[in-house]
């Protein structure tokens, strides 16, 4: 999907901005390179204060997340005038925080779930591109991500199981 032209994302930021930076996570997603890469990286300090509670502490903080993230969407979207605005970064962070919730606390973990999640994420394995296109823009944008991560999760899962991490 091609970016929005600068004016556009400036109109949007003017017009909902509370939604319009917790959408973009933070500035996240104004990366002019791989902006849904760099708001995953963006929610690290989220999950590094949250994994010393342990994983269900990142994982209801991914839900708490996907949730606000519904509405934040849904505004910057109706804003925007675009179904799913490429700097809306919101739902990645919800999603590698819901992966990294099935991932061992290591460097070998997180690095394995990062990259787990942006390669479903990316590549949008059943049924995240029917979700993406059959709802509407807010939990279009969230829930499509929201199955990536399980996708994700399920492949960590299974890496622990064998002994692999």
């Amino acid at each position: 999907m091609p970016r929005l032209p600068a004016s556009v994302i400036r109109a949007t930021r003017e017009r909902e901005p509370v939604a319009f930076w917790l959408g973009t996570w933070f500035g996240c997603g104004l990366s002019p390179q791989s902006p849904g890469t760099v708001g995953s990286i963006g929610a690290l300090p989220v999950y590094f204060l949250l994994v010393p509670f342990g994983p269900w502490a990142v994982g209801a903080g991914a839900v708490a997340l996907t949730v606000l993230g519904i509405f934040v969407s849904t505004r910057v979207a109706r804003a925007s005038g675009s179904s799913d605005p490429q700097f809306v970064v919101i739902d990645e962070a919800a999603g590698v925080l819901l992966t990294l919730a099935f991932a061992p606390p290591t460097f070998e973990g997180l690095l394995t779930g990062v990259v787990l999640f942006r390669l479903f994420d990316i590549f949008k394995p059943p049924p995240c591109r029917w979700i993406e296109r059959r709802l509407p823009p807010g939990p279009g944008i969230m829930l499509d991500d929201t199955f990536a991560a399980l996708w994700g999760a399920a492949l960590l899962v299974l890496a622990r199981f064998l002994g692999w991490l």
